[in-house]
C-alpha cells in the first residue's frame, strides 16, 4: 500500500473510533438522565422531544448541582407536620382554602430545604424532579387537580391533589435522596 493509502485508512479507523466514542458517550448520558429523572425525563421527551429533552435535563441536574440543599432539624420538619394535620383538618369544612395551604406548604418546605424561591413553580419542580423524580409527578398532578377546581368545585379532584401534596412533603421532608 502507498503511504496516502495507510493515510486514508488510519483517518477512517480514527473517525470509526470517533463515532464509537461519541455513541457510549450519549447512550451513557441517556441511561444516566433516565435513571435520575424517573418519568420527568419520559414527561420532557414527549414535551421536547429526545435531543432538547436531554439538553434541559443537564441543564437541570448541573442548576441543582449548584444548589447548597439541607435537610431539616426534627424541631422544623414536626412544625411543618403540625401545620399539615391543620390543613387536613380544615378539609371538612372548607376543601379548597385547605388544599390551597396544602399547597403552600409544601412550596415553603422547598424553599426551606434550600430549593430557589422563584415566581416560576414549574421550574422549581423541575429542580426537585433532579432528586425526586417521583414527587415532581404528584405535585404537578396535585396542582392540576386544584386548578381544575376552580371553575367547577370538585371534593374528589380536591382530595386526589391532598394525598398528592402529602406524598409530595413526605418525601421532601425525608431529606435529600441520593441520586444514582
Amino acid at each position: 500500500m502507498e503511504t496516502w493509502e495507510w493515510i486514508v485508512l488510519a483517518a477512517a479507523v480514527v473517525a470509526a473510533l470517533l463515532l464509537v466514542i461519541a455513541l457510549v458517550r450519549i447512550r451513557t448520558r441517556r441511561s444516566h438522565l433516565k435513571e435520575r429523572f424517573g418519568l420527568e425525563y419520559q414527561r420532557a421527551v414527549a414535551d421536547q422531544g429526545v435531543g432538547p429533552a436531554e439538553s434541559h435535563l443537564s441543564e437541570i441536574e448541573s442548576q441543582r448541582e449548584e444548589l447548597n440543599l439541607r435537610d431539616l432539624p426534627a424541631a422544623t420538619r414536626d412544625r411543618y407536620l403540625d401545620e399539615w394535620r391543620q390543613a387536613e383538618a380544615r378539609f371538612v369544612s372548607d376543601p379548597r382554602d385547605a388544599t390551597r395551604a396544602a399547597e403552600r406548604l409544601v412550596i415553603r418546605v422547598l424553599h426551606e430545604r434550600g430549593y430557589p424561591e422563584d415566581d416560576d413553580d414549574q421550574k422549581l419542580v423541575t429542580l426537585v424532579s433532579a432528586d425526586h423524580p417521583d414527587v415532581a409527578d404528584r405535585y404537578r398532578h396535585g396542582h392540576a387537580m386544584l386548578e381544575s377546581v376552580d371553575g367547577a368545585p370538585s371534593t374528589e379532584n380536591l382530595r386526589k391533589a391532598m394525598l398528592d401534596f402529602r406524598a409530595v412533603l413526605e418525601d421532601v421532608l425525608q431529606g435529600e435522596r441520593t441520586a444514582a
